[in-house]
């Protein structure tokens, strides 16, 4: 059996004449710039998320960027986020001029450990930035507890996050502004690039849509110089159709996962766990295996794709060498990167495929192991 780790046309194959009628309103009102169908979009998914603001941008790296700029970080400024992530996160703080301060993971959750980021606090912080890594929503209350005691911004980079909740709030929806990611292979993902930013601040909302179309309000009228970060339309009638099958998607990931528990618990993997209060929306299903490479190459040889997220930590990687970070110095991020692995998870794949990914799993692994604790950090 072949099974991939992520097929888009599989994803898109029962939606396909919904989505062609929404590219073909695009096309038919000539709207291929922001338009009537992103304004649509960005009211959908606020209505949603349970805010009152929604900005739709070019990608999710554009609005984190954005929103780091319009809280008016800058050069001097120190911001806290974790090492274990994709790039785009630090290159945010980095595209502001600001100072990106690396911290551990939780060893069990794979999000930001509050005690790490409160100790890592400088008098230059001035926000910080956790991931909802993988769907897995962060520790939220502890990490915006925090922010009040240090009166710090809270920005949630939530581009792997759709329709994750935490204790009943949507994941996004917690901090001073939430960022999502709609590439293709997301929970909600365009046909192309796209992101949006989230806050209920009025007055960062405005900030952030000026920016995002050249400091500008009025046409040919600029207040200040700003970017060409606006959405296609064709991408918000793209999303907007979309969005409407979120949440069954959503559920097919979890029934996937609940699967592979089932199947892999108590052997030599370690599994993926929720937050507590949390619901994972498990963008990636994450295990932790002894030898992962020779797993990953056995894997393959069956016929299964897997991916690695992320196998180099972000504090050595050569972009922020000049940081001075060394290895060590996030032993809990270390110790994960040398062992993940991605298995597939897509909501069109079946409970018969990931029985055979378990199956396969369990074919090439033996024994048993402890699971992560926080204690044993």
């Amino acid at each position: 059996m072949k099974v991939p780790f992520v097929d888009l046309k599989a994803h898109h194959r029962p939606i396909e004449a919904d989505l062609t009628e929404a590219m073909a309103r695009v096309l038919r009102n000539a709207s291929f710039v922001q338009g009537p169908e992103v304004k649509a979009f960005e009211e959908a998914f606020a209505s949603y998320l349970g805010v009152p603001h929604c900005v739709a941008v070019k990608s999710g790296t554009s609005a984190l960027h954005l929103a780091l700029l319009a809280l008016g970080i800058g050069p001097g400024d120190e911001v806290i986020t974790v090492a274990h992530t994709f790039i785009a996160t630090s290159e945010a703080i980095s595209a502001v001029g600001a100072r990106p301060v690396f911290v551990d993971i939780d060893p069990v959750t794979y999000t930001m450990d509050p005690v790490q980021a409160e100790n890592a606090i400088t008098p230059r912080t001035r926000a910080l930035l956790p991931v909802h890594l993988y769907g897995n929503p962060a520790d939220m209350d502890a990490l915006l507890a925090i922010a009040r005691r240090h009166n710090l911004a809270l920005v949630e980079d939530a581009c792997q996050a759709h329709g994750a909740y935490y204790k009943g709030r949507m994941a996004g929806s917690l901090g001073t502004a939430g960022c999502f990611s709609f590439y293709p292979s997301k929970n909600l993902g365009s046909c192309g690039e796209g992101g949006a930013m989230v806050t209920n601040d009025d007055k960062l909302a405005q900030k952030v849509r000026m920016l995002r179309e050249h400091g500008s309000v009025v046409k040919y009228e600029h207040a200040f110089p700003g970017y060409n970060f606006r959405m296609e339309g064709i991408q918000g009638a793209v999303l907007a159709t979309k969005l409407k099958h979120l949440d069954s998607w959503n559920d097919q990931r979890r029934a996937l996962a609940k699967r592979y528990h089932e199947r892999l618990a108590g052997q030599t993997v370690i599994l993926p766990k929720e937050t507590p209060n949390a619901r994972h929306v498990y963008h990636l299903y994450v295990i932790q295996a002894e030898d992962r490479d020779a797993l990953k190459q056995q894997l393959a040889q069956r016929g299964i794709e897997t991916g690695l997220h992320y196998p180099i930590p972000l504090h050595l990687q050569e972009a922020y060498a000049s940081l001075g970070y060394r290895a060590g110095d996030f032993p809990v991020t270390e110790r994960v990167t040398q062992h993940i692995l991605s298995l597939p998870m897509y909501p069109e794949m079946s409970l018969e495929m990931a029985d055979y990914v378990a199956d396969a799993v369990l074919e090439c692994t033996q024994g048993r192991v402890e699971e992560p604790t926080r204690a044993g950090r």
